[in-house]
């Protein structure tokens, strides 16, 4: 089976696919069952009938062929902004791993030829808008179909080119796609579930980013870390609760600023560090159940027709449909803005001078400098925007294809609005880091542990503090990408040991 980190190895770093021997044996047999079952003179769906609302319409055998090129070029008109690279190297590994599983009923060519973009980073483009998530994604799927034989356009060598040249260039000829193949090509929740897994590695480094601007935040304001004590974690045993708050404990380890104010009369801080542990928790419970179904669908069968070769059948069913998808993926949306919400809520207090102690906005000559008040307002509008791509696209359902397909799960609009919560809940974690940092100033010569300093060593690295007003727009944007990738959770690690999900 496939595992997360093999995915994103794929799809992410670039990393070279190869086809076990045992799995292409079990597509072999899948395929004698087609053409077997085909030479009986037997009705199967779209092997030899038409699609959708056409499925009563019986094609002839020496049409069979043609068919399925009418299918995928007729499919292929999927519209907006190009997906992602990552992306679409993640749905062509995902449509590998299901066809590898032996109930499609395509023949190793057609795998092989898949392998052979994958490895040659030959990228189809594949446009994001089109699909209603059932029967899965059909029209961007097809546009990765239409490039395996030959046609649409392919991003190679950091260009966009006509896909009959590339393969003409690296003597490759285009798959000619034979009975049941280019429905098996189009037909499957590959699409979403790419972006869902994307989403789920980019969530884990969000997730353990949070733990740190919560330590960050809290030395800031010279708040307590009581709250974090695993005594309190343990009489209200949910996991991802007791690993937020390890987390926090781990990055506030042997701080001399907590030590500072020990003896003071603040007795416990606002919400929004006091229960960090709860709704970070509360944010990682909903990861891993989102995690799970993904990685359950990316290790399934979501074709349809479905082949069993072992007892010699070819079943029409309802795999494809991408509702178990649909549902997980909106729930991340709002777990990930519920990190953002409270972020921004503790960017608001490091800048309120009556909650934090700190200057008004952070800056010492606050009035001539607007410091960080403005930052504070972007935080705002962004997880506000949020709240608004958190309206579950699962809801949603439309009729297609003459009423035969009336039911739908909107996965896809699932999936692109979830990319856009993280990136947005990435950017108010960097101005919360960026704002923490800028308040640590005003506590020296006193620091904290290791944790603390290494995370506010990591933010001075690529962004000064700021002595007088300047453009924090490229520091956002830098920090919210280290963020990301891990960059800034990894460097923290090192000092404190590892941060777990």
């Amino acid at each position: 089976s496939l595992s997360l980190s093999q995915f994103v190895n794929v799809a992410r770093h670039g990393t070279l696919v190869s086809l076990d021997s045992t799995a292409i044996t079990n597509v072999e047999r899948a395929r004698k069952c087609v053409e077997t079952r085909l030479k009986s003179g037997e009705t199967f769906y779209g092997i030899n009938t038409g699609f959708g609302a056409l499925a009563g319409v019986r094609i002839a055998p020496e049409q069979l062929s043609q068919l399925q090129l009418n299918l995928i070029r007729s499919h292929a008109c999927g519209v907006g902004q190009p997906l992602p690279t990552e992306v679409v190297r993640g749905i062509m590994v995902l449509r590998l791993q299901t066809m590898l599983r032996g109930n499609s009923g395509v023949r190793e060519a057609t795998l092989r030829q898949m392998e052979f973009f994958l490895n040659n980073k030959i990228h189809p483009v594949i446009p994001s808008q089109g699909s209603v998530g059932a029967c899965g994604d059909l029209a961007p799927l097809a546009h990765l179909a239409l490039a395996l034989i030959g046609e649409g356009q392919v991003e190679w060598e950091s260009h966009i080119h006509p896909t009959s040249v590339v393969l003409s260039k690296l003597g490759r000829a285009p798959l000619l796609p034979e009975a049941k193949e280019g429905l098996s090509l189009i037909n499957g929740t590959q699409v979403m579930t790419a972006i869902g897994l994307l989403a789920c590695d980019t969530a884990e480094q969000l997730l353990c980013s949070a733990d740190i601007t919560v330590a960050m935040s809290l030395d800031a304001t010279l708040g307590t870390a009581t709250a974090f004590r695993g005594e309190i974690q343990q009489v209200r045993p949910h996991p991802g609760q007791s690993s937020a708050a390890s987390n926090m404990r781990k990055v506030l380890a042997d701080d001399g600023l907590r030590l500072s104010h020990a003896g003071c009369k603040k007795v416990q801080d606002p919400y929004s560090f006091r229960c960090a542990p709860q709704v970070h928790g509360a944010a990682r419970n909903c990861y891993s159940h989102v995690l799970a179904t993904l990685m359950t669908e990316a290790n399934s069968s979501t074709d349809n027709p479905l082949v069993f070769a072992e007892s010699d059948e070819i079943l029409s069913g309802g795999n494809f449909h991408g509702e178990p998808v649909a549902m997980v993926l909106d729930y991340l949306a709002i777990g990930m803005a519920e990190i953002a919400n409270i972020s921004e809520r503790r960017i608001d207090k490091l800048v309120n001078p009556h909650m934090s102690g700190l200057p008004a906005f952070l800056m010492k000559d606050s009035g001539l400098n607007s410091g960080f008040m403005i930052p504070q307002v972007v935080a705002a509008s962004l997880v506000s925007e949020n709240k608004v791509h958190c309206h579950p696209a699962s809801v949603d359902s439309i009729p297609t294809s003459a009423e035969q397909e009336d039911h739908v799960s909107m996965g896809m609009t699932a999936a692109l609005k979830l990319q856009r919560v993280l990136d947005n809940t990435a950017r108010v974690l960097a101005i919360e880091a960026l704002a923490a940092a800028q308040g640590l100033e005003f506590h020296k010569p006193l620091q904290g542990g290791a944790g603390v300093r290494t995370a506010y060593e990591f933010i001075r690295q690529h962004s000064a503090f700021m002595e007088t007003d300047r453009a924090l727009a490229p520091d956002i944007e830098v920090i919210s990408a280290a963020i990301k990738t891990g960059e800034f959770r990894r460097s923290v690690e090192k000092a404190c040991g590892e941060l777990t999900v």
